[in-house]
């Protein structure tokens, strides 16, 4: 039987309460599973498959324009803006934001996202996940999962999620229900930490409580944007497929 002592022991609710300096609790998602066109007019997707999160409503317009000005560092160290991780005139670009690198379900996620990289490859779509924590944490998961180095990037000052109002708190963490759903994918979370080391998690142990997200961009343009609820709580990776290559455009 699955018990919290089965799990890696990075994933157990033994940190200290969070500090003062928690972020403040973003809006919630509205339920209408939209897309919005270039033109700024709204069409519902033709299947049913988006989660009912899926909603860019909170972000403005110019949220990649925000996010442009944000450095964060590449896995070998090297500083890079977020402007430059993708095309921002026509490209498309999955931005899957970690919680940290010692996350287990965060090494679960990275795993997913390798075996996708093919199929969003093949069709055209970057592929980038960024996690909370140096690059030296950064190349500990890549080398370990492994995972590709190219793709990945570290945000040690949680500069983009602060600036994209992720979730973030002890509560979120570890007692937020959609947590839960890890225990459904507890065979893909044992195998993606098979080679997992607790030393990847952050020096700055606040970092711990930062939840993550999913964006994916064309050019400047947002197309899907989901918070992660909790813990473990990833955006279904054939949604967001869809709505990088199916969703009609405005």
């Amino acid at each position: 039987m699955t018990t919290m002592q089965t799990l890696p022991p990075a994933f157990r609710p033994s940190i200290p309460p969070p500090n003062s300096h928690a972020f403040p609790a973003a809006t919630p998602f509205n339920n209408s599973p939209k897309f919005i066109g270039s033109k700024g007019l709204r069409v519902t997707l033709r299947h049913s498959i988006i989660s009912p999160r899926v909603s860019n409503s909170q972000y403005s317009p110019q949220i990649a324009e925000t996010l442009s000005d944000v450095s964060i560092f590449t896995a070998s160290g090297e500083p890079v803006m977020f402007s430059d991780l993708w095309d921002q005139n026509q490209g498309v670009a999955v931005v899957a934001l970690l919680r940290h690198f010692g996350c287990p379900c965060c090494w679960e996620l990275a795993s997913a996202l390798k075996e996708s990289k093919a199929r969003f490859d093949s069709a055209g779509v970057k592929l980038i996940a960024v996690g909370i924590g140096t690059p030296t944490k950064a190349r500990m998961l890549a080398n370990r999962l492994p995972f590709p180095m190219d793709c990945l990037y570290a945000d040690p000052d949680r500069k983009a999620y602060n600036v994209l109002n992720l979730y973030y708190g002890f509560g979120r963490t570890f007692f937020n229900p959609a947590s839960t759903k890890v225990f459904s994918r507890f065979d893909a979370l044992q195998k993606a930490v098979k080679n997992y080391t607790i030393e990847a998690t952050p020096d700055d142990r606040s970092g711990v409580l930062q939840q993550g997200g999913m964006l994916v961009f064309r050019g400047k343009e947002l197309l899907y944007a989901r918070k992660d609820e909790g813990t473990g709580d990833h955006a279904p990776l054939d949604d967001v497929f869809y709505v990088c290559c199916e969703a009609p455009v405005a």
